[in-house]
């Protein structure tokens, strides 16, 4: 089968720079037909560099990297320095980057990407806020019929909120706009926390990245040594999660991922739960089921799948 071709939405933060890199190390697998930045662990002008920061790590610097909306729909952005850093990609040094940032709009890429690509071939990978998905929905609505998936990194249910007691940081910096995506009848695959939280970077995991010995596989280890410092403190985990990576496994690899069909809604009224994503479970609604909601992987063959792309690059 040729390869699938994916758009990758993100707000890079190190576990997107290891998300997109595996991605990049995969074209048997993955067809990157380009890279949209969004405003979310950092402020979009960081995003978007860092972005091409990282296909340059990787030798791609041929995959188009478009900026897109600088601010969630309709609420202040809220930012993860204190996670990732004041670059996003603290950890390693990696040089300004060198490949142009394209001059389209990131929303109109998508737009003009779903309309120009035979229906249903193309899947939707948002990482972060799903401020520009939601944006190209609400400019373009005959695209979502085209969308062949989303894959995404957001929310959680069991594993409770990361930014506050109910909400994911990623749902949490754009309720409007996740509440316009899971509502948009696209067929959805989430990985929420109650499943990154079981992807946890070990020290013999990423003793493994180091080991690689090329610049990618030492940045990599590099970007964990730095994020998981914070993610130890707050879960008293002896290892962090790395989160967006199984965005980009589970196309690779989705049968090392387990979950279940329900109805997901979000939250975006209360400002005690905004954000919260709101996951029937136990199938207690009339509401119907909306998203394959993510609960469980396999973590050694996630880690032994990563490892062995990475050292492709």
């Amino acid at each position: 089968m040729p390869p699938r071709k994916i758009i990758i939405d993100t707000d890079p933060g190190q576990d997107d720079a290891v998300a997109i890199l595996l991605a990049l190390a995969s074209p048997e697998d993955l067809e990157v037909v380009g890279i949209t930045a969004v405003a979310g662990n950092v402020p979009l002008d960081l995003t978007q560099k860092n972005a091409r920061k990282i296909c340059e790590l990787a030798g791609k610097t041929d995959v188009p990297v478009f900026a897109g909306c600088d601010r969630p729909l309709g609420r202040d952005l809220v930012t993860a320095e204190h996670v990732h850093g004041q670059t996003g990609l603290d950890g390693p040094d990696l040089p300004a980057p060198a490949m142009p940032l394209q001059d389209q709009h990131a929303v109109d890429f998508i737009i003009d990407t779903l309309r120009s690509e035979a229906p249903g071939t193309v899947t939707l990978c948002p990482l972060g806020p799903l401020t520009n998905i939601a944006t190209a929905f609400e400019k373009a609505p005959d695209i979502a019929q085209r969308v062949q998936q989303i894959v995404l990194m957001g929310g959680a249910y069991f594993e409770v909120g990361n930014i506050t007691p109910t909400a994911e940081f990623n749902i949490y910096v754009d309720p409007q706009a996740a509440d316009i995506v899971f509502k948009s009848g696209v067929d959805i695959v989430v990985m929420p926390l109650d499943v990154t939280h079981k992807a946890l970077v070990t020290k013999t995991r990423n003793d493994a990245f180091r080991a690689l010995g090329t610049p990618c596989g030492v940045a990599v280890a590099q970007m964990t040594d730095f994020f998981e410092r914070f993610d130890k403190e707050k879960y008293g985990s002896a290892a962090a999660p790395l989160h967006d990576p199984c965005v980009t496994a589970y196309l690779i690899r989705p049968d090392i991922f387990s979950g279940r069909k329900v109805n997901v809604a979000v939250e975006t009224q209360s400002e005690l739960t905004m954000g919260m994503t709101v996951a029937d479970w136990w199938d207690v609604t009339d509401r119907p089921p909306n998203a394959l909601f993510i609960g469980d992987l396999d973590a050694d063959a996630f880690f032994a799948l990563l490892t062995t792309r990475l050292a492709r690059l």
